[in-house]
């Protein structure tokens, strides 16, 4: 059996597509937010979002790369990318407001981030385990027939989705984080006179772009899970047939 074949990737074109689209669309949105400016830079909306909500502990670093920018849960930590940290624009604001939405999250115990922090080992370690037990299942029948007969293989194919199933299951518990800290974003900077109307739209339009980029990750994460499903299904009816 291999492990990937044709109907792969035909199943999984929808996702394939969607995520094509969206990173075509961020990187338009992008660019056009950072033609709009602003008067202060994405580090400084980024600690007058979090001095106001009282958050005066979390530090922010500049960190290397392109949209690099995450919160660290952990460290307390904002770090942003230096397009982001230095530039006045508004997608540079709008991608610091966002991060420091996060860390507004976590101040206040946000139901679904605590989910997503708890499931994050299960997105780490998810594919790992699931290509080890998948392998282990295509293996049985090389050492033992009656093993194979006995159904080990179909167990082993099971827990495999099982690993996949747990990382989706993240991707899933994701999307209202993330879309909670995008909605905070906008809210914010606008609240806060940070940007002005059309510095809004360029700010959710930037962030909105992202957010498809999500989308498109949870449906490929889904799609995946279905096509072993069915895979495994037909796997099995082929061999009671016999």
């Amino acid at each position: 059996m291999p492990i990937f074949d044709l109907w792969y990737f035909v199943f999984l074109s929808p996702a394939f597509v969607l995520m094509m689209w969206a990173q075509w669309r961020i990187k338009s949105a992008y660019a056009h937010g950072m033609e709009v400016p602003t008067s202060i830079t994405g580090a400084q909306a980024a600690r007058q979002i979090l001095d106001d909500a009282g958050l005066d502990y979390v530090e922010i670093e500049q960190v290397p790369g392109q949209l690099s920018d995450h919160y660290d849960p952990q460290q307390k930590v904002l770090r942003l990318s230096p397009d982001v940290y230095g530039q006045r624009t508004a997608a540079a604001v709008g991608i610091a407001a966002h991060e420091a939405g996060h860390a507004l999250q976590d101040a206040q115990n946000y139901g679904p981030l605590v989910i997503r922090n708890l499931a994050v080992p299960a997105a780490q370690f998810g594919p790992m385990w699931f290509m080890a037990f998948l392998f282990l299942g295509m293996l049985v029948p090389a050492f033992s027939m009656e093993l194979a007969k006995s159904g080990f293989t179909q167990l082993f194919f099971w827990v495999a989705i099982g690993g996949f199933a747990a990382a989706a299951l993240f991707q899933i518990v994701n999307l209202p984080v993330e879309f909670d800290a995008s909605n905070r974003a906008k809210r914010l900077l606008y609240d806060m006179g940070i940007v002005d109307a059309y510095g809004g739209q360029a700010v959710a339009g930037v962030l909105n772009a992202a957010a498809w980029t999500y989308v498109a990750a949870t449906l490929q994460s889904v799609l995946v899970v279905l096509y072993w499903i069915i895979k495994l299904g037909l796997l099995s009816g082929n061999r009671d047939n016999r």
